[in-house]
């Protein structure tokens, strides 16, 4: 067997590094630059080029070139349709003898003042697939042999390995960016979310929030107005993951700074007398509740696009007059647990964001002591188990009756206990909130 030469010996070593491309972490350009100058190494020709499929455009893309100036990277617009391109796609070698007078070349004089003359193009193929070209240049005429071909197909395999690899890390790379900014998104909102209820007399008030992804659409809050009045919101936008996120934390802003906003304008302190006892003043609690809910309604539509739209379930409890006064809009009713039965407080209207025009009733219940207020999202009763089916609305009240006894807290970890219960493990694909505002004390 004839000994190597030392110029055989040394294309060997240079395709063996090749491999080092197709396993190393390398961005995906910084791949194509070593490929592109190990090509002309390898094959022993003057320059390479290295053109990218884009299926978009139809057209393939220069992404790396050596040895070939800056203006003939630039020349122009290469097209997948070009009769070269689609040869060599259909698995061809195509080499041009000359291609200062082949009929194939369109851009004969960036060519000619390039100095090049032969050329070699072949396909990069990754798992039957083209995904480019390599073109390997020579300013010799008929400089391209079998052998020449043969490597240049050796290298084009490897290439495209190596680009797909390359691809593959750099989105390894961008999920991880990614997921780490949505990591760091839902810390933000989980903190616009309290962390715990207020305490107040006479209502004993315990919130839970279980997110199904790093961030959410659910929300509630808490508003005191007084040492007796509060103002409990809970809200669930249509849709997941960062935009839903994006938009539940513009209008958890928005209504806090427009609620604040009103009761400055509008004088509407309880100890300025907007909370009486008499029928006159609780007509103008209902008519300002309403106003309040006309313009969450106006502000959501102007931000809300096709498709989008918020639920919402806004309550003032008056612990001193043993009321609360609600509306409904869109979401799931709250429930009120009163002496083992259950009301649900449905008035209201249509979800906001929808219709500006929409009209909402108010409602307003007597509260006794004991009774149990329950605000949920859809997340809770939508849980599915490993045979699809849904924990359920009955579940949810069959237990909430069972406990409703008890205090807020024990209510709140039971429902949660007794709907893991029937769940199990399976993964659940929305937020979960729930409060429980129970009265705990005779009317004051």
């Amino acid at each position: 067997m004839p000994e190597k030469t030392e110029r055989q010996i040394e294309r060997d070593e240079q395709i063996y590094q090749l491999t080092t491309l197709v396993a190393g972490e390398f961005s995906l350009q910084e791949v194509l630059d070593q490929l592109a100058e190990a090509a002309v190494k390898i094959v022993g020709v003057k320059a390479c080029s290295i053109r990218l499929l884009d299926d978009e455009a139809g057209e393939l893309k220069m992404r790396s070139t050596y040895g070939l100036s800056e203006e003939y990277r630039n020349k122009g617009v290469v097209s997948k349709d070009d009769p070269v391109i689609k040869a060599a796609f259909a698995g061809e070698a195509v080499v041009l003898d000359d291609m200062r007078v082949d009929g194939r070349v369109k851009y004969k004089e960036a060519t000619i003042e390039e100095g090049l003359v032969s050329q070699l193009t072949v396909a990069m193929n990754f798992k039957g697939q083209a995904i480019g070209v390599l073109r390997l240049y020579s300013p010799k005429p008929m400089n391209f042999d079998e052998d020449d071909i043969n490597l240049a197909r050796a290298v084009a395999s490897q290439c495209a390995v190596a680009i797909t690899n390359a691809r593959l890390y750099a989105k390894a790379i961008e999920g991880a960016r990614i997921a780490e900014q949505m990591r760091l998104a839902g810390l933000i909102q989980r903190r616009m979310i309290p962390e715990k209820a207020p305490v107040m007399q006479g209502l004993d008030i315990v919130a839970a929030y279980i997110p199904c992804f790093d961030v959410g659409g659910d929300a509630y809050d808490f508003r005191r107005i007084s040492d007796t009045q509060i103002i409990i919101t809970i809200a669930d936008i249509m849709g997941k993951g960062i935009p839903a996120a994006m938009m539940m934390s513009w209008f958890r802003g928005a209504a806090r700074a427009y609620a604040e906003g009103c009761m400055e304008c509008t004088g509407c302190q309880a100890d300025e007398g907007f909370f009486a006892e008499n029928t006159e003043d609780q007509s103008k609690l209902v008519n300002r509740t309403r106003a309040v809910i006309k313009n969450f309604n106006r502000m959501t539509c102007d931000e809300c696009r096709d498709g989008e739209f918020i639920t919402l379930f806004y309550a003032m409890i008056d612990v001193a007059k043993m009321t609360v006064t609600y509306c409904n809009c869109g979401h799931e009713p709250t429930v009120l647990i009163s002496n083992g039965q259950i009301v649900d407080l449905d008035k209201g209207g249509l979800v906001l964001g929808v219709d500006t025009q929409a009209e909402y009733e108010i409602g307003t219940v007597e509260l006794k002591n004991n009774d149990c207020l329950l605000f949920y999202t859809d997340g809770l009763t939508d849980a599915v188990n490993f045979d699809n089916e849904l924990w359920g609305r009955e579940n949810l009240l069959t237990t909430a009756k069972k406990y409703a006894i008890g205090s807020a807290e024990q209510l709140v970890k039971n429902i949660l206990r007794y709907r893991r219960r029937f769940v199990g493990l399976a993964r659940q694909i929305d937020d979960t909130s729930i409060v429980v505002a129970k009265v705990n004390h005779k009317k004051v």
